[in-house]
């Protein structure tokens, strides 16, 4: 069967999709859920209505004697292999077999011949259960009896981290002040548009393919493998466009990619499977919730001698990748501030929702919330300003922390100043009117991480005879502009321009082995692959032009889709020429490989200890609002943001990366959350699950971010993170603007109108009762 997203490419580098319409006019390729191929069929899931059961039995006779029906699967159907990210946290199955452990969980797969056919094929499939006690909080999921979600964890633990660095005691001891507050977060899912979705086909010859719409093609790839119980070689992963992931919505294997395949295993055709939004708001990969303990000492002048957090999250049914979301959680903790001693705990504990993974900003968001909320409330106390102090404290270049991140360029301090500047800081605060108010907040980001597995990139770059360059990488666009990015770093290196670069999608038969598109990793990982791939062609290319010319390789320089000698620029060939000469003279292909893994260094992951990130990108902001006293709403009518990231390469998608990580952190602060009684989400819509509009973001000329320039000489062309790190500090920004505002302080998220009106009405009436006392009129 001819592979139907395998179309010629547009001058831009994308491929042209064959249909008309919105997407012919993007230039863009298929969606997943666009995809039609010769006798496809539509699948659907069947899903648990309880939080916690054992199967009994499922009888699927009357599903499969429906006429449109072709094929009905459960979770026997699979050889019962668990899959995941690490040998530890592998407890999914690709249809539950034995125990369901979340309302929404997959017990059964139908492909029917249209998608009304197997929705109503659902309904005749007979399942008992027997309910077992549930449990939704975790620290009740901790007590002594609870109920167990799995069997082999202890206490519902699915991950615990643990580190200490320095001497953490004896600084609490020498602290001149020491503050303890409690911070807790909500769950909140991605809000991407395009729901879940993917066609599976598993041939006659074994091949099994999967076209989807994955942040990381090549995780998928492996589980896949994992969860079949097949080789690697049986399984080819095609990435569609990807409508939105925001760091974690898509990074791995989903049960409707076994079922599509499976599917299509039983009835010989390909099979899809679209989520509707009620499924992608009710299933996994959402925030984790986090209760939060920071102690903070200091000393009189607001120094940070020594902190001690202690977290709490709620992971949900599965692991996913929730280990590493706790080490991050602490790891994060190291910056953008100097903190000497530092010591660390956290636990995940399994309960009976939907599980948690990753999602923009991955555990930083939650940490800088609690830290920057706290540094507020400690410069009050000791009257020390909340500029000054966050100064005092700053990172700078060259510094170490103490759990080993090696600081490289770090405008820290300039970000301060510049949002200072930009947002009238010193005009407003404590001048502003009644209810309205001006918060501060800061935060900072990992430019991708060294993983203990796979971290490293690759990139293949072809030049063809007509001059064009085909560039191939295992990293996918979600959105972000990395195509647009990575095709600008191979054009500047070859002396063409961006249109003439050729962007393939990723291919696990075809492309490169990556990691995936996660952490802010693709234009300083990728990218740097992209540039020694590059570079690595010109120097083939030069070594042709030279022979030809009798030149020197050396003097050659490329520029304007020429290769010219710099002693004599009458000495010259066109990029085409070269190629052309190169092969039909000399049978000499140019064809050129670049790698990139940030060193040999590994995380410790037992003590926490090393150099996570490459690079390491600060950021501030302040927010002011004003706050309705009657309702609680709340309205953003000015932000000012700044960050170093380094040199941007493309301004204008770095601009869009920073708007779109601040306004999700205004919807994390002000109106998401995941509504759950029983563990049964009631909000499962964008009706009903509120994010911002556009009605709910300042005006342009009150919404301004600024990038301090740096250069990275680690990074491509001097380029490190921009789409996460400036919306870390956003909502402790918030919720100091809050405090501003209406003098109560939120320490819960989020900050909705409900809380604020309650808080300032409770205000009001201890303001009121200590009036009328005796003691307060004495």
């Amino acid at each position: 069967m001819n592979d139907p997203l395998r179309n010629e490419y547009d001058v831009v580098g994308r491929p042209t999709p064959k249909k008309d319409g919105i997407l012919k006019a993007l230039g863009r390729a298929e969606y997943a859920d666009d995809i039609s191929m010769p006798g496809m069929l539509h699948g659907k899931l069947l899903r648990s209505p309880h939080p916690h059961a054992r199967i009994v039995r499922i009888d699927i006779s009357r599903a499969q004697a429906l006429p449109g029906v072709r094929a009905v699967v459960t979770g026997k159907d699979f050889p019962g292999v668990k899959y995941g990210n690490l040998p530890q946290t592998r407890d999914y199955l690709p249809l539950a077999i034995d125990t369901v452990r979340y309302i929404g969980e997959e017990v059964a797969a139908v492909a029917a011949i249209d998608e009304d056919t197997a929705e109503e094929a659902l309904d005749l499939i007979e399942v008992e259960y027997e309910p077992l006690a549930a449990v939704f909080d975790p620290e009740q999921a901790m007590l002594p009896g609870a109920p167990l979600v799995h069997d082999n964890a202890t206490a519902n633990v699915s991950a615990q981290v643990a580190f200490e660095f320095g001497e953490v005691d004896k600084a609490f001891s020498r602290a001149d002040y020491v503050r303890e507050d409690v911070y807790e977060t909500q769950p909140v899912k991605q809000g991407m548009l395009e729901p879940h979705a993917c066609v599976g086909q598993w041939d006659n010859s074994g091949k099994i393919t999967l076209w989807s719409c994955k942040m990381s093609p090549y995780v998928v790839w492996r589980q896949l493998a994992m969860g079949l119980g097949v080789e690697l070689g049986s399984v080819r992963v095609v990435q569609t466009v990807v409508g939105g992931g925001f760091s974690g919505g898509k990074q791995e294997a989903m049960p409707m990619d076994f079922c599509a395949v499976m599917l299509s295993r039983k009835t010989g055709r390909p099979v899809k499977i679209v989520h509707t939004m009620d499924e992608v708001l009710t299933i996994g990969h959402m925030r984790h919730p986090m209760k939060i303990s920071l102690r903070t000492g200091t000393d009189k002048n607001g120094r940070i001698l020594a902190q001690h957090c202690k977290m709490i999250a709620n992971g949900g049914a599965y692991s996913s990748i929730g280990g590493f979301s706790m080490y991050l959680a602490g790891a994060m903790l190291n910056i953008p501030y100097r903190i000497p001693n530092i010591r660390y705990e956290a636990k995940r504990v399994y309960t009976n929702n939907g599980f948690c993974g990753a999602l923009r900003g991955h555990t930083n968001t939650q940490i800088c919330f609690a830290r920057d909320s706290q540094l507020e409330l400690i410069a009050a106390d000791l009257g020390v300003d909340p500029i000054e102090i966050r100064h005092r404290n700053a990172l700078q270049p060259g510094d170490e922390t103490s759990n080993g991140f090696r600081i490289g360029t770090f405008a820290f301090d300039e970000c301060i100043d510049r949002v200072v500047q930009l947002s009238g800081w010193r005009e407003k605060r404590g001048k502003l009117p009644k209810y309205r108010g001006i918060g501060f907040g800061c935060g900072s980001h990992i430019s991708g991480a060294r993983l203990m597995g796979h971290s490293a990139s690759a990139a293949e770059i072809r030049v063809q005879e007509d001059g064009t360059v085909h560039l191939s990488t295992g990293s996918t666009d979600v959105g972000q502009g990395a195509d647009t990015v990575l095709s600008m770093i191979a054009a500047e290196v070859l002396g063409v321009e961006v249109n003439d670069v050729r962007f393939a999608l990723v291919d696990s038969d075809s492309t490169p082995v990556d990691p995936g598109t996660f952490g802010s990793r693709v234009t300083f990982f990728t990218g740097n692959a992209v540039k020694r791939a590059a570079e690595d062609a010109r120097r083939q290319l030069a070594e042709i032009a030279g022979q030809r010319m009798k030149a020197n390789p050396d003097d050659l320089v490329f520029r304007g889709r020429e290769i010219i000698s710099r002693r004599d620029d009458r000495q010259r060939m066109s990029l085409k020429d070269a190629v052309r000469w190169g092969a039909f003279q000399t049978g000499r292909l140019v064809i050129s490989h670049g790698t990139y893994a940030a060193g040999d260094e590994k995380i410790d992951f037992r003590t926490g200890h090393g150099n996570l990130s490459p690079a390491y990108n600060p950021s501030a902001c302040a927010v002011e609002v004003e706050v309705d006293p009657e309702t609680g709403q709340v309205k953003v009518v000015g932000f000012w943001g700044a960050d170093d990231s380094g040199f941007p390469l493309n301004p204008l998608a770095v601009k869009g990366q920073v708007i779109g990580a601040t306004v999700m952190s205004f919807g994390h602060a002000l109106y998401e959350t995941l509504v759950r009684i029983d563990g049964k989400v009631m909000n499962p819509s964008f009706r009903d699950y509120k994010m911002p509009l556009t009605t709910d973001v300042p005006k342009l000329t009150d919404f301004q971010h600024s990038n301090v320039i740096t250069w990275e000489p680690e990074g491509p062309f001097g380029a490190k993170e921009a789409g996460q790190g400036a919306g870390t500090g956003v909502i402790a920004a918030l919720a100091n603007a809050i405090y501003d505002a209406t003098g109560v302080r939120l320490n819960s998220l989020p900050l909705s109108p409900d809380r604020i009106r309650f808080a300032i009405k409770q205000k009001y009436e201890t303001e009121r009762a200590g009036k009328e006392s005796p003691v307060a009129a004495e």
